[in-house]
């Protein structure tokens, strides 16, 4: 099975940024094996409808993005199948989650969709021109990096840590890393 972990974001939104960011950071402290998935880490930016060419080539899709959710703190986090999304999801936020949001159903009306799952942030604050996290979507991420790691387990994936790179150290060089973060396995 080849799997796609997905960042999606504006990093020049503060937490906007946080699905590049954290794709970024799971590349730089973590090593994935597995004797016969294949799994690609990628930084998908705001491409949106130009990631269709790529994504239709996985078996199995983890898009990491902000989540736009109704009656919830900033810095909740929520991983869901994307075909069983929560009620107070609501795909309103910001225009590249909606743009995401149509790509998918795009896909899924022709059949080109993998399987989907989302791990998401509510976001605090998606403010131009500010490069970092607010402190709540900041806090979040060791949940995300948990809800991640034990569903790449249950997957059957070997997660080895091989760096302790924080976040925040990885943010000033994010828009620079390219589309591409981390290796087919």
């Amino acid at each position: 099975m080849k799997i796609l972990l997905l960042g999606i974001g504006n990093v020049l939104y503060a937490d906007e940024g946080i699905g590049v960011h954290f794709v970024n950071y799971i590349a730089d402290n973590y090593q994935f094996t597995h004797e016969s998935h294949q799994l690609k880490l990628l930084d998908g930016g705001t491409l949106a409808q130009g990631l269709i060419p790529i994504i239709c080539q996985y078996d199995y899709l983890i898009v990491v993005d902000t989540v736009n959710a109704n009656g919830v703190e900033a810095g909740e986090v929520y991983f869901f199948d994307f075909d069983k999304a929560p009620k107070e999801i609501d795909w309103q936020g910001s225009a590249h989650e909606v743009e995401m949001l149509q790509t998918l159903n795009m896909m899924e009306m022709v059949g080109d969709r993998p399987k989907t799952f989302v791990l998401g942030v509510t976001p605090t604050v998606l403010e131009p021109m500010v490069l970092g996290l607010t402190p709540k979507v900041a806090a979040a991420v060791p949940l995300m990096e948990s809800s991640l790691l034990s569903h790449l387990v249950s997957l059957g994936f070997t997660a080895t840590r091989i760096a302790d790179h924080s976040i925040e150290s990885l943010i000033p060089d994010s828009y620079k890393r390219g589309v591409t973060t981390g290796e087919s396995i």
